[in-house]
């Protein structure tokens, strides 16, 4: 099967036009329900593929903004399309898997996000779920620099819950007794590749290193163990449990979807604890949770990255990080797949630091090795 050699520029859709999104599912049913959903949102319209080969020959006439893809089917599974996509013409692609290995592959192949399928007979849960992809069509077309027109916010304003939910804010106080070096990583769409990069680029004796990556639940497990067998990858690296030790040389992935991640201080040293409570920023685990609760426990002595992914979530966390004396990095917009994130940061003055994805592990390791020099890249 080959796709049609577009190399040429395309030219941008019109400013005004629904951005076409083509729904690859074997499952009529499935493909129609898809399409009424994502089509709630006016700025989209929905075209219709039963399986990896309908979808080449739309291909062949026009060029849809994102692609929603299902993995199992007949004729040809959704990975094996992913791969000879992204080969052959790349474009935003959100996978729809229950499975955790394979939405791990699906991510590292190189789509935008993965959703979880839904339970179609749980009708309480699927107001959640429908908005959950429509997020994710919304990332995926930002990610493809799609002109997405922005909506005004319905019902009287923003609900958003902020870090104040789960962990009221105290500005940090010395305790007399510097703790460990400690980094805290936030990251959501785009991260599974650039987790791998910024990982690969640390030594054995790396210090520790709590990550938040925006993930369904479940999910994190898969991604944590495929990490941690990247022989790329120096450190060790593992999902994290309520009260997990952080220690030197490995990393702590914060479980997808159900709690969030917290850094406490343990005498010199530093635990991860797993708390309930609602979103914020509209995520759980949340960037901004993580980032508080390091600037609480650690100080100067933390380093806070906050790296591609659409949103605010960890901007004003990465900013009381800094007001506490750490240090604080943003990954720069030309390696980000989404700059959403990183840009709040720098919007806020959160970021002392604004450098590309493969300088962030020589950055740290510089301030690590000489925390008192001022300058590290």
């Amino acid at each position: 099967m080959a796709l049609r050699d577009r190399s040429a520029p395309q030219p941008p859709p019109a400013q005004h036009s629904a951005i076409e999104v083509l729904v690859v599912d074997d499952s009529a049913v499935i493909r129609q329900r898809l399409k009424s959903i994502i089509e709630s949102d006016h700025r989209f319209r929905v075209t219709l593929a039963a399986d990896p080969y309908e979808a080449v020959a739309h291909l062949s006439r026009s060029v849809p903004g994102v692609i929603v893809l299902d993995v199992e089917m007949p004729r040809m599974d959704g990975l094996t399309f992913l791969r000879k996509l992204m080969k052959q013409h790349p474009m935003p692609v959100v996978m729809c898997t229950s499975i955790p290995d394979r939405a791990v592959t699906a991510l590292e192949t190189g789509a935008i996000e993965v959703i979880a399928k839904p339970d179609w007979l749980n009708a309480a849960r699927l107001p959640e779920w429908s908005a959950g992809l429509l997020e994710s069509v919304r990332n995926a077309a930002r990610a493809g620099k799609l002109p997405l027109r922005e909506e005004p916010l319905r019902g009287g304003g923003d609900p958003r819950h902020s870090a104040d939910a789960v962990l009221p804010h105290v500005p940090y106080t010395h305790r007399g007794v510097t703790g460990e070096p400690l980094v805290v990583v936030g990251v959501s769409t785009g991260g599974v590749q650039a987790i791998q990069a910024m990982l690969a680029g640390f030594p054995a004796d790396a210090p520790p290193l709590v990550i938040v990556q925006h993930m369904p639940a479940d999910f994190t497990a898969a991604f944590a163990e495929r990490l941690n067998n990247d022989s790329r990858i120096k450190v060790e690296v593992a999902e994290a449990r309520h009260h997990d030790p952080v220690r030197r040389g490995k990393a702590l992935v914060i479980p997808g979807g159900g709690a969030h991640g917290l850094i406490r201080r343990h005498g010199a040293s530093y635990r991860v604890e797993l708390h309930e409570g609602p979103p914020v920023c509209l995520h759980r685990p949340s960037v901004e949770v993580l980032f508080r609760s390091a600037a609480q426990a650690a100080g100067p002595a933390a380093a806070g990255v906050i790296m591609t992914g659409m949103g605010d979530d960890g901007a004003g966390g990465l900013l009381e990080m800094r007001e506490a004396g750490a240090l604080t990095i943003a990954q720069n917009e030309a390696s980000c797949v989404v700059f959403g994130m990183p840009r709040e940061a720098i919007r806020r003055g959160a970021a002392k630091y604004v450098v590309p994805l493969e300088s962030i592990p020589r950055t740290i390791m510089g301030w690590v090795a000489n925390p008192d020099a001022g300058t590290w890249h």
